[in-house]
């Protein structure tokens, strides 16, 4: 039988025991068949949906990218272990934002789609075009270079001599992000939602561990020992495996204690099942709305412990060891704030020193007068 020709990334020829074809999507030890005959609608249909099974969004429209351009980059950095050992969440942000910068028009009103442009003509005024095509949100504007830079970095020198987004700058703007809790808003929260309830644990374990939401849902005892909470982050395992150990309080031990837990994960589902972070995220926000906190949300609690600690006087280091960061930057924003709050009390205390002191001046100079 003549071998069948396969192009497609993931999918393999796997032929039975008497030799004929069978066709599956196949990656990280997950597999789908696809029935359908190649070359059809249908086909194309089941390939596209078994990528999503696997756990990867692979679009079968850049196959057609000429090799060298844009489009064909991209689908090499896709199919990369580099970015394989990006966590999932990562993978399908970065995925995304590239693929709208593909599918962006090479100059205003054109159909010829940046995706077909050679790499060797792409150069610093597209990917500044690319920033400019999004300068209403700032934010979006910088994904975009952060993400294209890294794909860039990634393909020299094999792809590339030179990175065209080294040299491009960053939109600047201002923006706190998510809403930051204050001490009172826990206060309300906690009124609430008592201890023994399942949202009680979970602003426990948010705001006494520093973690992600993502890391949370998957907390259980296995991941205790001798009072102390052992894991790996899954946003920074990619680039290190190794562990965290965080103490647990007697505030969270208590809340873990008296709250229903699961077997494997101390939050469960109503149905006992462990959470998904996406899934946790809207569950927490709907008991932050039955407390009356509509602007909270599970990351700012996040926020508001690295403040916390800030203002009690942890280091950066401290911080970075608490909040699993790999970099200075993020811990240097709280400690930054916290030494300005400071400074400030102190401030205002000898500025209000200085006050009294020419009021009873004035007021002696006053009644000499008299």
């Amino acid at each position: 039988m003549k071998p069948m020709k396969i192009d497609l990334p993931y999918l393999y020829n796997e032929p039975d025991h008497r030799g004929n074809p069978r066709l599956y999507v196949r990656k990280a030890g997950r597999r789908v068949r696809i029935k359908e005959r190649p070359g059809t609608p249908e086909f194309m249909l089941a390939y596209s949906a078994a990528l999503e099974t696997v756990g990867t969004r692979q679009d079968v429209r850049r196959q057609s990218a000429a090799p060298g351009s844009f489009g064909w980059l991209a689908a090499q950095y896709f199919s990369s272990s580099a970015f394989d050992q990006l966590d999932l969440q990562s993978q399908r942000t970065r995925r995304r934002v590239i693929e709208e910068c593909l599918e962006e028009p090479r100059v205003p009103g054109s159909s010829d789609k940046l995706r077909d442009c050679p790499m060797r003509l792409l150069g610093p005024d597209h990917v500044q075009m690319l920033l400019d095509r999004r300068k209403g949100f700032p934010g979006a504007a910088n994904n975009r270079l952060k993400y294209l830079s890294a794909m860039f970095g990634w393909a020299i020198p094999k792809h590339l001599k030179a990175n065209p987004a080294r040299d491009i700058k960053p939109v600047r703007y201002s923006s706190d992000g998510f809403y930051t809790w204050t001490l009172e808003d826990v206060r309300q929260f906690e009124e609430r939602h008592p201890i023994g309830t399942k949202a009680r644990l979970a602003l426990a374990l948010l705001l006494y561990t520093g973690a992600r939401r993502g890391d949370v849902v998957t907390f259980g005892r296995q991941h205790v020992k001798n009072g102390w909470l052992r894991m790996v982050p899954k946003k920074t395992r990619h680039l290190r495996a190794t562990a965290i150990e965080l103490p647990i309080l007697p505030v969270l031990e208590e809340a873990i204690r008296e709250a229903p837990t699961g077997d494997l994960t101390f939050l469960v589902t109503e149905y006992g099942k462990p959470f998904t972070a996406a899934g946790f995220g809207a569950w927490f926000r709907k008991r932050c709305d039955e407390a009356g906190l509509e602007q909270c949300t599970a990351h700012g609690l996040r926020k508001a412990g690295a403040a916390r600690a800030a203002e009690a006087g942890a280091t950066d280091r401290e911080l970075m060891a608490l909040f699993g960061w790999t970099s200075s930057s993020q811990a240097t924003t709280y400690t930054r704030a916290a030494d300005q709050k400071r400074l400030a009390a102190e401030a205002v205390r000898k500025l209000e020193q200085t006050g009294n002191e020419l009021g009873l001046t004035t007021l002696s100079h006053s009644k000499k007068i008299g």
